[in-house]
């Protein structure tokens, strides 16, 4: 068994509760996602089973969220679940927030949440964190292709933003961001992922209901479906040698050191690299 799995997180457990639970379904170890979920969050979580977590490089990693901010106090953690460190009476105005986000969008430096998995001297910053350790954060560079404004409750001063972003962004951290930038604070209070690359929440799987082996292979997306390089399809001979890491000749279009997925029955064989007029793998999964 291998292939891709759009499983729906719920709030309350983290992205690793959701690989251990399917692996002590499917009883495969090989099983990884493409990007943690705080355990506040819910939403798509795109699992990799078997051999498809070698492919998680050649997925599109854009991913879309909905979040809901509250204006007024900041969190040490940028969310809901730290402690509230610092408040304002200041209200602000849809059209404040509007000006605001403009300063959030393209591409920006973001400064991560001290309370995040990033290492510094290979340590997690949010083991720095608890230790009360204070340590050098580097702002990393990100890109915010999408941020607008879904709701604005103006009353309880809460935000409700969709936000289409870059593998790396953090949403804890724009909330913290645009609250600073509108001269009040912010935390992130609730936080749904809806896009990853071009698997959509809204075809998520509920996790309670992938509770055998064969309902988790019934929802497996073939992996053939979402590599999106050209294609090659081997003859039964060509397979052979794929799966002995051989290199196949190839007559066609294809551009000189562009990539290419090798199929074998619509099933995904191998990726490979064009180089004069050979197709040599740098993945076999056969």
């Amino acid at each position: 068994m291998f292939g891709f799995l759009n499983v729906y997180k719920p709030a309350g457990i983290t992205s690793h509760d959701v690989v251990s639970c399917l692996r002590r379904v499917t009883k495969i170890k090989q099983i990884g996602h493409t990007g943690t979920l705080d355990p506040f969050a819910e939403g798509l979580l795109l699992v990799c089973i078997g051999k498809a977590t070698r492919l998680i490089e050649y997925l599109d990693d854009d991913k879309a969220y909905t979040g809901v901010i509250q204006l007024g106090s900041a969190t040490d953690t940028y969310d809901k679940e730290g402690k509230i460190i610092k408040t304002s009476d200041k209200m602000v105005t849809k059209t404040d927030i509007e000006s605001a986000l403009i300063h959030f969008t393209g591409e920006i430096e973001q400064l991560p949440p001290i309370y995040s998995a990033i290492k510094v001297n290979g340590k997690k910053l949010y083991q720095y964190a608890r230790e009360g350790k204070e340590v050098k954060i580097e702002p990393r560079r990100v890109n915010i292709s999408s941020l607008e404004i879904l709701d604005f409750d103006e009353a309880n001063r809460q935000v409700t933003l969709h936000i289409e972003c870059s593998k790396g962004t953090y949403i804890r951290s724009i909330a913290n961001d645009l609250g600073e930038k509108l001269g009040t604070y912010g935390h992130l209070i609730k936080l749904i992922r809806t896009k990853v690359g071009d698997f959509k929440v809204n075809d998520s799987i509920k996790l309670d209901e992938l509770d055998t082996y064969g309902k988790v292979q019934s929802n497996l997306i073939n992996p053939v479906q979402k590599i999106k390089f050209p294609e090659y399809k081997l003859t039964q001979d060509e397979k052979d040698k794929v799966s002995r890491g051989m290199p196949v000749n190839y007559t066609g279009d294809f551009l000189e050191s562009s990539l290419v997925k090798l199929t074998f029955q619509n099933e995904l064989a191998a990726i490979a690299r064009t180089r004069q007029q050979q197709l040599k793998c740098e993945k076999v999964l056969v």
